[in-house]
């Protein structure tokens, strides 16, 4: 195989000013299904680090009280006894919106107080364009004498409530505010994964880009500098221990970090015109595309996303595309619910008016019938390229927000076969061991297996629940309609607050990514 096939080139990356490697060889991938299960690795690494070891993380939210294991620790014990031992922890956490409005501003600050006391240190991040977040999900776990144990963490797994749920998908015991038809603990499916080899120093160097820009933290709004002067806030990044050699060869897959930076109101050092990698290798895989898109993802927006897929089951009349949503939106009420749909409406209707009886949506309960809430951010294509991030199918994702996702192929394609074959096994109740594959292996019979026993399901509650459930968790996904006057105010909504550009406006008139 040929990686410049479906990897991006550096030309095509876009961003010479940064020091991310094109792509890198000789690495282990495995994907980690569930907060639970990802959690528990976590905790794992992290307390087998000694002094001189370190550690670093991004996230968009952090609660320091969320328990990684039933028996503990929180969040805020791991990294806290890791910085009393002696190892070097350093985070990058989203300053966030104001808890009010249902964000995490306190959380955050929180966390990182925490850590700080205990002798590593936490920055809250603002340095994100306007109405933009810091998005990422990352750990990075380095051992400057034993690097053949290195290992990072990155998906779509935050460290805080309502992600550490199982494949039962009775959700986290501590959960976040969502909407009611999600229950007092919503279920939650996620993915994240653990690599291992070269592709540690590559996201090493991503936490280091972001650690090291000289712009100030702040730098959206004084009353927030002032307020982090008050309260004696770390403002000034400390020295990062120097960087360890990448880890050697250990595996068969080829790994390219992807990542989004807006073109800011400032200049990123690593990305002085923004870097919009997520869309541009999405864009060249999906272009590649010929026998199924198979994606999860929790929002599914966006006109110019849409477009993508549009276009590529025009070109291809055998392609299939199955994508797995949520069945709510995560947030109740009238103003917050429209904008919502607006995007995924569109979506949809321009995949189906290209693909029609090609598309294929479907959405998620647990054996109680509760929705589970999709936040993973997963596709596979023709089981060749697959790709985990935190990055969503939308305008903000991929071109406002920060984001980062990982990229793999390897040779027999075994890995995105595998990750797909993983996920469809739990959806339809099929024995995790692969016994009882039939029907999924092939692109071209996967399609009717997954409708049908979507309809069975399906047609199992219209007929009262009576009888067995029939296996499966995933029904046809009918997303609600709007009426056109709610269209008139929650369209705008949408484009401005819900789903903005953040490019320039030299590549929006050029319509370039």
């Amino acid at each position: 195989m040929d990686l410049s096939d479906w990897f991006l080139t550096a030309a095509e990356r876009g961003n010479p000013a940064s020091d991310l490697p094109g792509w890198c060889v000789g690495n282990r991938v495995a994907p980690l299904v569930h907060g639970a299960t990802y959690f528990d690795h976590l905790v794992t690494e992290v307390e087998a680090l000694k002094r001189g070891d370190y550690v670093f993380f991004t996230d968009w939210r952090g609660d320091p009280d969320e328990k990684l294991r039933d028996d503990g620790p929180t969040i805020a014990e791991l990294f806290c006894n890791a910085a009393r031992r002696g190892v070097v922890v350093k985070g990058l956490v989203w300053r966030s919106h104001l808890d009010k409005f249902a964000y995490s501003e306190e959380e955050n600050q929180h966390l990182g107080e925490a850590i700080e006391a205990a002798g590593g240190e936490v920055l809250l991040d603002q340095r994100v364009r306007m109405g933009g977040s810091h998005h990422q999900k990352l750990v990075v776990i380095r051992h400057p004498d034993a690097p053949d144990r290195d290992v990072a963490f990155a998906g779509g797994i935050d460290l805080c409530h309502s992600r550490r749920d199982d494949s039962s998908h009775r959700g986290d015991p501590q959960a976040v505010r969502m909407s009611k038809r999600y229950g007092e603990h919503p279920p939650w499916h996620d993915v994240q994964l653990r690599l291992q080899g070269p592709v540690v120093g590559a996201l090493d160097t991503t936490f280091r880009e972001r650690w090291n820009d000289p712009a100030p933290l702040d730098t959206l709004s004084p009353i927030a500098w002032i307020q982090d002067k008050l309260r004696g806030a770390d403002l000034s990044p400390g020295r990062l221990p120097p960087q360890s050699a990448d880890p050697p060869p250990c595996g068969k897959h080829a790994v390219q970090v992807l990542r989004t930076y807006p073109d800011a109101h400032f200049e990123y050092d690593f990305a002085p015109h923004g870097e919009r990698s997520v869309a541009r290798g999405y864009t060249k895989a999906v272009g590649r595309a010929r026998r199924l898109i198979y994606l999860e993802d929790q929002y599914l927006w966006s006109k110019r996303v849409a477009g993508l897929f549009a276009k590529a089951l025009r070109d291809n009349p055998d392609l299939h595309l199955i994508a797995v949503v949520p069945r709510y939106p995560d947030v109740d009420g009238r103003l917050a619910l429209s904008p919502n749909m607006v995007g995924r409406q569109q979506a949809l209707d321009a995949c189906r008016k290209a693909g029609q009886e090609r598309v294929h949506v479907f959405d998620m309960e647990n054996h109680d019938g509760t929705p589970v809430y999709v936040h993973a951010k997963v596709c596979v294509i023709d089981d060749v390229w697959a790709c985990v991030g935190s990055d969503n199918f939308n305008r903000r994702s991929w071109t406002h927000d920060s984001e980062l996702a990982c990229a793999v192929l390897d040779e027999a394609g075994l890995f995105a076969r595998d990750l797909r074959l993983r996920l469809l096994r739990e959806h339809l109740d099929r024995a995790a061991d692969g016994s009882e594959d039939d029907g999924l292996v092939e692109p071209e019979t996967v399609v009717d297996v997954v409708a049908a026993s979507a309809r069975a399901l399906d047609a199992w509650h219209a007929g009262g629940r009576r009888g067995p459930r029939p296996p499966g968790r995933l029904r046809p996904h009918r997303p609600e309609r709007m009426g056109p006057l709610t269209r008139l105010w929650a369209v705008p909504l949408y484009r401005m607050i819900y789903d903005p550009d953040g490019r320039s406006y030299r590549a929006r008139i050029k319509n370039e990514l």
